[in-house]
């Protein structure tokens, strides 16, 4: 019963770290493109703002699409 409750509990806490997983990936591009878009505006620290900018939405689609846990069935 005790080895039920455990799987399950690790079941629904490896969800959970994946969906935080993604969330905080989500935010933190978003808040890379921002910066970037602010740098942007400004000749001088534009080369900076496209870096970091271009960098924030890798990491946003990253974090919407990417495959956080392994799969089950590598070769």
């Amino acid at each position: 019963m005790a080895h039920t409750a455990t799987w399950w509990l690790r079941h629904w806490m490896a969800a959970a770290e994946n969906v935080v997983a993604h969330l905080a990936a989500i935010a933190v591009g978003f808040a890379m493109m921002v910066l970037g878009l602010g740098l942007g505006v400004t000749m001088i620290m534009l080369p900076a703002g496209v870096v970091i900018g271009l960098a924030g939405a890798a990491i946003f689609v990253g974090g919407i699409f990417a495959r956080v846990t392994p799969r089950d069935n590598q070769p």
